[in-house]
């Protein structure tokens, strides 16, 4: 009778949780369709990691992740999500861990995720930011294959954003793959190819002049190639 007694109580006080535990669940839902309703990001943020904790749900877990990323707090996003690739990624997981780890700059690790987006739905977009990647962690055969995708695939109303000047301003994509094939010629010798690259900069600065960050780069391509010069017109003159 003693034990029947504790069975009872104790199924009666999972039954309460479950009620409660259901309660909460509505309530944070409504909470979290008020906050949208309102533009509240912190409060949105705050509904959804209570939806996560009473009810979770690697939807939920995405969403969440997803919100950090485009709040630009990459670590709560990774936190959230991880930063490995898994098989059973949403296509959604996986953007936010690429575009999180190129962010906290792991050029390294973001470039699997990115080619994980390229496999899942090729295209221009993902193909700039893997040549970019691969650009900065000098894997120069890589970076060249996806270049010449974009410039074979890149349309004309396709664009990029550029930050470098206080006014963000865009250009065409296909002229991003125009300056990243000028990054990429020059790295491949930084001696030899700078006029090349130089020609190639220009070529792009002629179809997009308002590429603020063509004429930047030319002007410290060019500044080298003086520094090379005078370095060489020092160097002792061998004798007959």
């Amino acid at each position: 009778m003693k034990r029947l007694i504790i069975l009872i109580v104790l199924f009666g006080t999972v039954t309460l949780n479950a009620q409660s535990d259901s309660e909460l669940v509505k309530h944070f839902e409504a909470f979290y369709q008020q906050m949208k309703a309102q533009g509240d990001v912190q409060g949105i943020i705050n509904a959804m990691t209570h939806l996560n904790i009473l009810s979770p749900s690697e939807e939920r877990k995405d969403t969440l992740a997803y919100i950090y990323m485009s709040e630009g707090k990459y670590m709560q996003a990774l936190n959230t999500i991880g930063f490995e690739l898994m098989l059973d990624d949403s296509d959604m997981a996986v953007e936010v861990k690429a575009i999180s780890l190129k962010a906290v700059k792991q050029p390294k690790l973001a470039i699997s995720l990115f080619q994980e987006m390229f496999k899942r739905e090729p295209g221009p977009v993902i193909a700039y930011e893997l040549a970019e990647l691969n650009l900065q962690v000098q894997q120069l055969d890589e970076a060249e294959k996806h270049i010449q995708y974009g410039l074979a695939n890149a349309t004309d109303e396709m664009k990029k954003a550029y930050y470098e000047t206080q006014t963000p301003y865009e250009v065409s994509l296909k002229s991003a793959f125009m300056y990243l094939n000028a990054l990429l010629t020059y790295n491949r010798d930084r001696k030899a190819n700078i006029d090349e690259a130089v020609d190639i900069l220009d070529a792009t600065l002629k179809a997009s002049p308002n590429f603020n960050l063509i004429q930047l780069t030319k002007n410290e391509l060019l500044r080298q190639k003086q520094a090379l010069q005078v370095l060489e017109s020092a160097q002792p003159q061998p004798k007959n």
